[in-house]
């Protein structure tokens, strides 16, 4: 976002788009179809979500002690821990494990779009392919992603049946059985070529040291798993203490993500191992024989000592708030960027840095407050704007 004058041309465009029209208008009705469904069946998810919120409060403020907990207990486990203290830190580290000439497969990462890791590495000479479907959507469509969990939220299926029609050259469909078939065809092999897989993670636990990735398609287990090496980055608002508490912050999560049970649940804590020949612990058995972990901190332990933006850092990333969102609902990530509408002009602010583009999505914002009705953190948004607005007229 160069400018405010820019901001605003994009996100009238885009409001006058009919295709985004289409595309969301479907997505959020089906999302807020599933959503009433898991809760139905789970009622206790709005009771375990109060818990939640508990927890992270608790967690935010000690950031730093449970990285170091968590760095100490995947070294032990024969993994490799490192915590960055700002994004170029982090892509330094990333940078150095990768090298170039690599095939890299990338799950969805919101941490990882934050600090601009695929085009980094792809600026380093190695190969990165986007494995989430909506992610591989916008990377070959040569767009950015326009939700944190449904990246190609924006685009119908009519335009997905052209790109990979272009792709393939196939005249598809506008089936999107047909058009996922094709994308798994496309990506199949690159899974089993690639020289490294990234991923981030849900939820880590300290004690530990386990990362809970959460996913329907199947890509981050092959992601991480088929590749030799794996490599996580995790912002550390993503830490809590106990292995039962990254449960219950998971179980939250999935639910208000759109699931009832997601399809895949895997919990990482170190390279693959075996003790099947005389009970000798080797590392590198089936799945990767390297395991590297870094834990970002990019501004947010300063952000936990701000009394109301903290609450940013609570955030789940499940996405609904977006659905919710009237502006979104008609503009889709054009109100954002790496994170969207409200919430998102905390994040430019307090962690990008951009106070012009913080200014131009808080003035965005209507602080209508639906965000926070469907949010399972409850977090207050519409207080963060104003106390935004306030920081950013102040020039703080």
């Amino acid at each position: 976002m160069a400018g405010f004058g820019e901001y605003k041309k994009e996100i009238m465009d885009a409001a006058h788009n009919e295709r985004i029209r289409l595309a969301l208008s479907r997505a959020i009705k089906q999302y807020r179809a599933n959503v009433d469904k898991a809760l139905k069946a789970f009622p206790q998810t709005v009771k375990l979500a109060e818990e939640v919120r508990e927890i992270k409060e608790k967690a935010i403020g000690q950031m730093d002690k449970l990285a170091g907990q968590a760095c100490q207990v995947i070294e032990a486990n024969h993994g490799k821990a490192y915590i960055a203290k700002t994004a170029e830190d982090a892509l330094n580290i990333i940078g150095g494990l990768v090298g170039s000439g690599k095939l890299v497969v990338k799950a969805k990462s919101m941490t990882s779009e934050e600090i601009g890791l695929r085009e980094h590495l792809e600026e380093g000479g190695n190969e990165v392919y986007e494995t989430d479907l909506g992610e591989f959507i916008v990377q070959k469509l040569g767009s950015r992603p326009m939700h944190i969990l449904a990246p190609a939220v924006h685009v119908p299926k009519e335009d997905v049946a052209r790109l990979l029609s272009g792709i393939t050259c196939e005249e598809l469909p506008a089936d999107v059985e047909v058009l996922v078939a094709t994308a798994r065809k496309l990506l199949r092999e690159k899974f089993f070529n690639a020289d490294i897989g990234i991923s981030g993670s849900n939820v880590v636990a300290a004690e530990t040291g386990s990362l809970f990735l959460i996913e329907n398609e199947g890509n981050i287990r092959l992601a991480t798993s088929a590749p030799p090496v794996h490599i996580a980055l995790v912002g550390m608002e993503k830490l809590v203490p106990t292995l039962n508490e990254a449960w219950k912050v998971a179980e939250v999560t999935w639910r208000y993500a759109n699931y009832t049970i997601p399809q895949y649940i895997s919990i990482v804590s170190g390279p693959s191992s075996t003790g099947d020949i005389e009970k000798v612990i080797t590392y590198g058995a089936h799945g990767p024989r390297e395991f590297h972990v870094i834990f970002l901190d990019g501004g947010r332990t300063e952000l936990a000592r701000h009394p109301e933006l903290r609450q940013v850092l609570y955030c789940l990333r499940c996405g609904g708030c977006l659905y919710e969102c009237p502006v979104f609902g008609v503009t889709a990530g054009h109100f954002g960027d790496k994170y969207f509408t409200g919430i998102g002009a905390v994040w430019a602010a307090m962690i990008s840095g951009d106070r012009e583009k913080a200014a131009a999505l808080a003035y965005t914002c209507l602080t209508c407050g639906r965000c926070k009705v469907r949010c399972p953190m409850k977090i207050n948004v519409p207080e963060m704007v104003v106390e935004l607005r306030k920081l950013l007229a102040e020039g703080a």
